[in-house]
């Protein structure tokens, strides 16, 4: 086995699943999950990092195995009380996952950056894996639909993907820096490989590749850069992945997600049905995650399938 640290590239759910198996199959010093940052926004008064938040409950093994998203064991007092009080209550928001977002709200406004904020949530979760995210400064998706530009969790959450996409925008990308660990990972010649996870490539690749500096960093890395399509027989496994595709015309299936990228991929893991049209060297392997065993073996899957193109 090839040594050497593993970046990931990571939105929320669906590439969580897979920084999981990662974080099991590799030493803690040996992988950074890269965080997409353009679905946060402000609610409440409160900054929310939604992908942050899911790959750290995910990782600290304290996320909603039902709902994919927040904590287990949560309780609703406050959102029942906004409710009563005729406050926004679209974004659901737990008791538990509160007291994250009000600290983060505290620390960012005492000068923390996201990165320092992240590190030290955690470190005190029990998260011995790095994860960074893609840029400490604002960069907020945005979704342009027949009735004009949306913020993403107006669309995502509040009206549930009903709008249909016309365009996607990245709002402040073109000033963000990267986050210096990143790029400094990328750049020192010890990587071992590049993931990219089953995330949806529209809204949490993209925003990540859109970050002045970091394809070009992905690019010229020296170690091979392999994706994991989240498409499955030709459906997405989770989000409105399928959905975005359709309405951006392009056809839904592997080979579509992997032409985001394709430009950067050495090799591509894919479903047994999801073959047809794609460019990069594929490995064919059992791509959908149900269980933790699921989530170690295409780790290894993926891993060893990078070692072998290296």
């Amino acid at each position: 086995m090839s040594s050497g640290v593993v970046v990931a590239l990571s939105g929320g759910v669906g590439g969580a699943k897979l920084a999981l198996g990662l974080s099991r199959v590799l030493p803690a010093d040996d992988l950074l999950v890269v965080a997409n940052t353009g679905d946060d926004f402000e609610h409440l008064g409160l900054s929310i990092s939604p992908d942050i938040d899911t790959l750290t409950y995910v990782l600290a093994g304290l996320d909603n195995p039902v709902t994919g998203w927040g904590r287990r064991d949560e309780t609703w007092s406050f959102m029942e009380t906004i409710g009563a009080l005729g406050g926004a209550d679209w974004f659901r928001l737990g008791d538990r996952d509160l007291a994250l977002h009000v600290e983060r709200t505290r620390r960012l406004k005492a000068g923390q950056t996201l990165s320092q904020i992240t590190g030290d949530i955690c470190r005190r979760l029990g998260v011995s894996t790095r994860v960074l995210p893609m840029t400490d400064d604002r960069v907020r998706t945005r979704v342009r639909s027949d009735d004009g530009w949306i913020d993403f969790q107006d669309y995502f959450v509040r009206q549930q993907c009903r709008p249909v996409v016309r365009e996607l925008a990245f709002d402040g990308v073109e000033k963000a820096r990267a986050q210096p660990d990143i790029m400094a990972t990328l750049l020192d010649g010890k990587l071992r490989a590049v993931v990219i996870c089953p995330s949806n490539p529209f809204i949490s690749i993209e925003p990540i590749l859109a970050v002045p500096g970091l394809r070009a960093a992905l690019a010229g890395c020296g170690a091979p850069v392999v994706a994991v399509s989240p498409i499955v027989g030709g459906r997405a496994v989770k989000g409105p992945t399928a959905k975005m595709m359709h309405e951006l015309g392009l056809p839904v299936s592997a080979a579509s997600a992997a032409g985001r990228y394709d430009d950067l991929l050495a090799g591509y893991v894919v479903d047994t049905a999801d073959a047809a049209g794609v460019r990069a060297k594929l490995h064919i392997a059992p791509t959908l995650m149900t269980t933790l065993e699921d989530r170690e073996r295409l780790a290894r899957t993926v891993l060893g399938f990078a070692d072998s193109l290296t």
